[in-house]
């Protein structure tokens, strides 16, 4: 159970995938705290159910299963209504990176992966909800991207070209999707999680100090950020990538 007093329930609902741990969680943690009730997903059945206890169960809802499989959508999306009876906000945060290297040598097997994932499973799950409840009835979409999507990464290739395809598609479906529904993308740094500790564990002092603002992002720097961008407050802003990233680029040129 979680240990801090719920808010007011919103009326509004969310739901959030790959959020049983890391930046999905962080922005679970951020819809809850302001009073949405939340489905989170993700593939283990055992941490979803764990992180919904951590978050109040009462308000929080799982569905696991792989991001990148429609039926797995299909069953969500499904859930999501007949529990909540509406889906007011998508965060499309499941993601993958199982390859480092140049693009060159890349398994083609391996791109397909990374690109089901990252791209084809954030428009399956817009396509789902869009004709579920947003279509009649409006909401918001956030697409987490990545600054590797904004900008070359060597180490990250792959992982950074299927981030620029997921700006490109939230500008789409940020133009299909209007007047009703708003479509906007997050493009984080490094932010301390499971999922980026290859890029600074065992180094986190030497990379932070690349940052102008001396640290590494944490889960809750993108949680507040999705929780603007699916909020009144943002109600001007469609097909927009905000980047995220203690200032990392303004470093670029110098070297």
């Amino acid at each position: 159970m979680t240990s801090v007093e719920l808010p007011e329930l919103s009326g509004k609902v969310a739901l959030v995938t790959g959020a049983s741990r890391g930046i999905g969680y962080g922005i679970a943690e951020a819809l809850v705290a302001r009073g949405d009730r939340v489905c989170i997903t993700s593939r283990n059945e055992e941490t979803l159910k764990e992180a919904a206890e951590r978050l109040g169960s009462e308000r929080v809802m799982t569905v696991a299963g792989k991001a990148h499989d429609e039926a797995h959508q299909r069953e969500a999306v499904e859930r999501v209504m007949e529990t909540f009876g509406r889906i007011d906000y998508l965060v499309n945060n499941a993601g993958t990176n199982p390859v480092f290297g140049p693009l060159a040598d890349l398994d083609l097997n391996v791109a397909r992966k990374v690109f089901e994932t990252n791209v084809l499973s954030a428009l399956g799950f817009a396509q789902r909800t869009w004709h579920a409840w947003q279509k009649d009835n409006g909401g918001a979409i956030v697409n987490i991207a990545s600054i590797a999507g904004l900008a070359p990464s060597p180490f990250i290739a792959a992982y950074g070209v299927s981030k620029a395809a997921l700006v490109n598609l939230t500008q789409q479906l940020a133009h299909e999707f209007a007047p009703k529904v708003r479509v906007n993308a997050i493009a984080p740094a490094v932010v301390k999680t499971k999922f980026a500790a290859a890029l600074y564990e065992g180094r986190e002092e030497e990379a932070a100090a690349a940052y102008p603002l001396g640290r590494l992002g944490v889960p809750s720097d993108i949680g507040g950020a999705a929780a603007f961008l699916t909020s009144e407050q943002s109600d001007w802003i469609t097909g927009q990538t905000l980047v995220i990233d203690g200032g990392i680029f303004l470093n670029a040129g110098v070297g």
